[in-house]
């Protein structure tokens, strides 16, 4: 039996929690510029975060640089669950007196990019926890991008294989290297961001308020600084400019790189990036013209507000402008298909993603159309390319998963005494990272301050395998891992 080394996980943990508690500082310094007490709460979780993993970088070292596919599986995972845990620290000891469980999931839900908040009264807030929510957010919007670009296409999950670096097309020779694409990424990131925020600024937000809405909509997390979200501002100029950022975050990252680096056709012709265009536009459309004629809002405005909800609902950024928790028939229907779509791949949005839908749908294109010619030769295509079987299967692997997560959550929310619809959409939102569902206790304009506790652990144990992929965490509870 191979005994497995945990020094490349820890070390990768250890430099992760570094990272965290240099991210603390950040807040730290707003709570001390606003004179809050809650500054030494930031202080102090920083020197413990680090000073923990500090010790364990130390403890860690080793002299192997090329990490095995199970010390990726590990030190993934292990990653995101202890950067969660060691972001709580600052909720679950701040002024907010929030318990370990409503600590812990308002981190989960941040690092996520979930946006489900245990968090009432947002606006008596203090500003530190404001800015930290919305900087777990952001560091987890980069976080996924790096997974997908990174992880993923390596271990083969869900079918991500064919979107490794090695063959991106193009504008692979302006950057060969898998580590500078990583770091032109991060930089558009961070620009993007900027630019989300000074445009928002433009519009006549707060500095404050333009700085955060513009991390969290770029993350294509939802996190706001009022309890009514976006709603609150009333400011059709700001929801445009949110609208377009939502689009951009669910979009791949390495394609906007590529475009602008003067391959913008070759990323206008990418399958994934069209279709998720076109299901916006669609959803857009009809979510729109309902408004319209359904709630009697006039033309232009409906246009407008059907956009930002159905992009919103799409990309799991759960900002909110209607109070749909009440809504009924076709445009329920709608979101709920959109929240589990979600966006695409190399992007910050969770859920299935657009491509695994194409391939699902151009693989039983070829089933049915197999049944008419028995001899005939038919082949899948994805890109212009013919998709591998070991693709078609790792993808059709993944739908069975997460279908069967999904149902086992909403089933084990039940338990807890939600109704039906609270429970199906309550775990949709979980699994998807979409943060909330339909219902008093889990709608747009409400929190999760109110469930159980076993609701919460249930809600945080699904954002973390949505997040994740699933495979990437249930491979870990497999004896052949660790007996390999």
């Amino acid at each position: 039996m191979v005994t497995l080394d945990l020094r490349p996980v820890f070390l990768v943990i250890g430099l992760l929690l570094a990272m965290v508690a240099v991210a603390m500082l950040v807040p730290a310094a707003v709570d001390f510029a606003a004179d809050n007490p809650d500054w030494l709460v930031f202080a102090a979780s920083a020197g413990t975060t680090f000073f923990f993993g500090a010790a364990i970088v130390l403890a860690s070292r080793s002299g192997r640089v090329r990490p095995s596919l199970r010390q990726v599986y590990l030190m993934t995972t292990g990653g995101w669950v202890a950067v969660a845990a060691a972001a709580a620290l600052p909720f679950a000891f701040s002024g907010l007196d929030m318990g370990a469980t409503d600590a812990l999931f308002e981190s989960v839900s941040g690092i996520t990019t979930t946006g489900a908040t245990n968090i009432a009264n947002l606006e008596r807030a203090p500003p530190g926890i404001l800015v930290w929510r919305a900087l777990l957010q952001w560091l987890g919007g980069i976080g996924v991008i790096v997974m997908a670009m990174v992880v993923l296409p390596v271990l083969r999950i869900g079918g991500m294989q064919i979107f490794r670096i090695e063959g991106a097309g193009p504008a692979e020779k302006v950057m060969p290297r898998a580590a500078r694409m990583t770091s032109a990424v991060a930089l558009l990131y961070l620009l993007l961001t900027a630019g989300l925020g000074v445009a928002l600024w433009l519009t006549g937000l707060t500095g404050f308020d333009a700085a955060l809405h513009a991390m969290t909509t770029i993350a294509t997390g939802g996190f706001s600084t009022l309890e009514a979200s976006v709603s609150a501002f009333a400011n059709p100029a700001a929801e445009t400019v949110i609208l377009v950022g939502m689009v951009l975050g669910g979009m791949p990252f390495v394609l906007l790189l590529y475009a602008l680096r003067g391959h913008l056709a070759w990323a206008a012709r990418d399958t994934q990036l069209r279709w998720y265009l076109g299901l916006l536009a669609l959803a857009s459309a009809m979510m729109g013209l309902w408004m319209w004629t359904g709630l009697d809002i006039p033309f232009v405005d409906a246009l407008r507000r059907g956009a930002f909800v159905a992009v919103s609902t799409m990309t799991g950024t759960g900002f909110a402008i209607a109070d749909y928790a009440e809504w009924r028939g076709l445009p329920i229907a709608a979101m709920f298909f959109l929240m589990l779509v979600g966006g695409c791949a190399g992007s910050t949005t969770a859920g299935v993603k657009v491509f695994r839908v194409h391939i699902l749908l151009a693989s039983a294109r070829v089933q049915v159309a197999r049944l008419l010619g028995a001899h005939a030769v038919l082949i899948p295509y994805y890109n212009r390319k013919p998709i591998p079987d070991t693709v078609a299967d790792t993808v059709m692997g993944f739908l069975f998963v997460f279908a069967l997560t999904f149902a086992v959550l909403a089933m084990g929310l039940g338990m807890t005494g939600f109704d039906f619809r609270t429970a199906i959409t309550a775990a949709a939102a979980a699994i998807a990272n979409a943060g909330p569902g339909l219902g008093d206790a889990v709608g747009p304009f409400a929190n999760y301050v109110g469930i159980p506790d076993a609701a919460k652990w249930l809600l945080m144990a699904g954002m973390l395998l949505g997040r994740l992929e699933m495979f990437l965490v249930l491979v870990l509870f497999l004896p052949t891992f660790w007996r390999s």
